[in-house]
């Protein structure tokens, strides 16, 4: 084993064990150290208190101690895939729709979140497909689209 003195980090072989103060190759397990194979299987994700099932995630799973590993772009895909199918489920604009509505009536985020009392970045994370609005939201989304009336309502008796 050898010490780096630049970054403090001691550096050991790939069958070396994370937290102990070694650098893993980017395909160990961080359990045992063994090389991940990528697999393809059904991942659950909560959404809205909910876990939804998505099938033929792909993740990296270790043969020895069956720990389980998403990369970046393996987990963003998981959670848009399940964001969308509970969408779907309940019936649920999506993101692109909750921007068009916005966008008609030429409200900014912050405005659409203030006239419905959300937080300033709560729009945002449902047009980027991160977050998804609960089904009450959901309604007034509604109401605003095919009430354009009750736009103005909200904006004199809520906000």
């Amino acid at each position: 084993m050898t010490n780096s003195k630049k970054s403090g980090v001691n550096k050991q072989s790939s069958s070396a064990v994370r937290g102990r103060g070694v650098i893993l190759p980017i395909d160990a397990c961080p359990s045992c150290g063994k090389a991940l194979r990528e697999k393809r299987s059904t991942l659950s994700f909560p959404v809205n208190g909910e876990n939804i099932k998505v099938k033929k995630a792909r993740h990296l799973s270790c043969p020895d101690c069956g720990e389980m590993v998403l990369l970046e772009e393996q987990a963003r895909y998981v959670q848009r895939e399940a964001v969308n199918t509970y969408r779907d489920k309940y019936r649920l604009l999506s993101a692109e729709e909750i921007r068009s509505v916005r966008e008609r009536f030429g409200l900014t985020q912050a405005e659409l979140s203030k006239i419905l009392r959300l937080g300033p970045n709560t729009i945002s994370r449902w047009e980027m497909g991160r977050n998804v609005q609960t089904a009450a939201m959901d309604v007034l989304l509604r109401l605003i689209r095919d009430l354009p009336e009750s736009l103005e309502y909200l904006r004199k008796n809520v906000a």
